[in-house]
């Protein structure tokens, strides 16, 4: 069995209260193109986003959130044996981008890009569980590095791009960092009489399901250099129709959340926390109806920090283990919702 064994997490400094971005963008558009209003920041509830220093990339966000992890957890870059960049986020079309944090890390292991929008970091959980099950690794590092604000649109000349680069202004830079290891062995407990018992429940990954609607591929773009539009300086910015992704979202319905949680043997009363992604506050009482999620078993992360993509996840159990509202043998479900579309739902025993 795999353990998640760390988590950690790099917030930028710098914040943007998304109002007074709305306003200043209201002031320098085309009249008529932006509402005068703050609409953006009303409807969603996001109050700021983190921004990267300007001299930062994606990779460099991964770096200081993976090097904080290996730190906590007492190690150093010759402890991990697979490295992973997971995100939405990317340096360049080529090379991968875990190539450039290994080399920012003094990493020297293999490493491999995951990429799946806003699931990246829950699939290469995914992969990472393969790999050390099958017995190939036995300690793998998951760095993502996630920088939307570097492609959100503030030249907006007409009313229909605004509405297009809109649901842009409600996202957040940040780096996280996931430790996946193989798990030690169990020991058998022992009474206060010196008599065998039963041990605590193992820490671990129990179970997990995905699936997809790929039919949605276009319901949030950002199309500029691939093959598609390889020098269209005008779509190397976010394209999201926020009414239909919020649609194709409600439509998976709980049937991968229950999936994972039958393949765990767990209930909903098992679960302590569950940490889904969060792109507007205003969503998440829709999204916990749609996906049968329990009140009360969620923290709300967007409005503070902004939707940080697939950092999402990791920012939540961080702010949960640092809270105390989660701890050793509890279990957290990690549900993922990312652009495509794409579900995933992950049981895990700290």
């Amino acid at each position: 069995m795999a353990v998640i064994a760390g988590v950690g997490v790099h917030l930028p400094e710098r914040t943007v209260r998304v109002a007074d971005a709305e306003r200043d963008l209201a002031r320098t558009s085309t009249p008529g193109a932006v509402p005068r209003l703050p609409m953006v920041s009303r409807l969603t509830g996001v109050q700021q986003v983190h921004v990267l220093p300007d001299d930062w990339n994606a990779s460099d966000l991964a770096v200081a959130a993976a090097a904080k992890l290996l730190a906590a957890q007492g190690l150093d870059a010759r402890d991990v044996d697979l490295l992973v960049f997971a995100s939405a986020s990317q340096d360049m079309v080529e090379p991968a981008t875990s190539h450039i944090v290994a080399a920012k890390l003094g990493v020297r292991a293999p490493v491999m890009d995951v990429k799946n929008a806003c699931n990246s970091v829950l699939n290469a959980i995914e992969v990472a569980e393969a790999l050390v099950a099958a017995g190939r690794y036995a300690t793998v590092l998951i760095a993502c590095g996630e920088a939307p604000s570097r492609a959100v649109r503030w030249d907006v000349p007409d009313r229909a791009t605004y509405v297009l680069s809109a649901p842009g202004y409600t996202m957040s830079d940040a780096g996280a960092a996931v430790l996946v290891r193989r798990a030690p062995r169990p020991v058998v407990g022992t009474s206060g009489d010196g008599t065998s018992g039963a041990a605590p429940a193992p820490a671990g990954i129990l179970a997990s399901a995905f699936g997809a609607e790929s039919t949605h591929w276009d319901v949030g773009m950002l199309p500029g250099g691939g093959t598609a539009f390889p020098r269209d300086l005008d779509r190397t910015y976010f394209e999201i129709d926020g009414s239909r992704l919020r649609d194709a979202f409600l439509a998976l319905g709980p049937g991968v959340i229950l999936e994972a949680l039958d393949r765990a043997g767990l209930t909903w009363d098992d679960v302590a926390l569950v940490a889904v992604h969060q792109v507007a506050v205003a969503y998440l009482a829709d999204v916990h109806e749609a996906l049968g999620l329990p009140e009360g078993r969620t923290i709300v992360t967007v409005a503070e920090h902004g939707n940080v993509a697939s950092a999402t996840l990791p920012l939540q159990l961080a702010t949960a283990l640092e809270s105390g509202r989660v701890g050793p043998g509890d279990v957290v479900l990690l549900v993922g919702l990312a652009g495509g579309i794409s579900i995933g739902a992950m049981a895990v025993r700290l």
